[in-house]
């Protein structure tokens, strides 16, 4: 028995040791590793297609502001005709007052009935054809 004891003592002993050398390997033994977070950045990689459709996203926007701006243009220079065409009303009115009044002082008379002139024949469009219909 005193044979197993020292074969046990001597395996035990064995066992601490190659623990021992295998905890200190495990924790010297290997590389440091260590982890890098980088703070560059890099821009994403686009395909063709995506720049395609980039570019025309931007030329659609300035498209629309052109259109924007002209169509403001357009409204502003609708009002200053307007002004226009009510300054030569005035005149012509006030020139229609002046003939007149020659007209008047010369004794020259003036005819009966208006002479119309032809016009333009008129299309019927589909709100005047659905307001005939219920007229009638």
């Amino acid at each position: 028995m005193k044979t197993n004891k020292n074969l046990l003592a001597v395996a035990a002993i064995i066992v601490c040791c190659a623990m021992a050398v295998w905890f200190s390997t495990s924790i010297h033994g290997k590389q440091k590793t260590y982890e890098l977070q980088p703070r560059i950045s890099i821009p994403d990689y686009k395909t063709d297609t995506a720049r395609i459709m980039d570019a025309y996203e931007r030329l659609m926007e300035r498209y629309m502001d052109l259109a924007e701006r002209n169509s403001a243009m357009v409204g502003t220079d609708l009002s200053r005709v307007a002004a226009k065409l009510d300054e030569i009303h005035g005149k012509l009115a006030e020139l229609s007052a002046r003939t007149a009044r020659i007209e008047k002082a010369l004794g020259i008379q003036q005819p009966a009935a208006r002479i119309e002139r032809p016009t333009k024949a008129k299309t019927d469009s589909p709100g005047d054809k659905a307001g005939s219909k219920s007229s009638r």
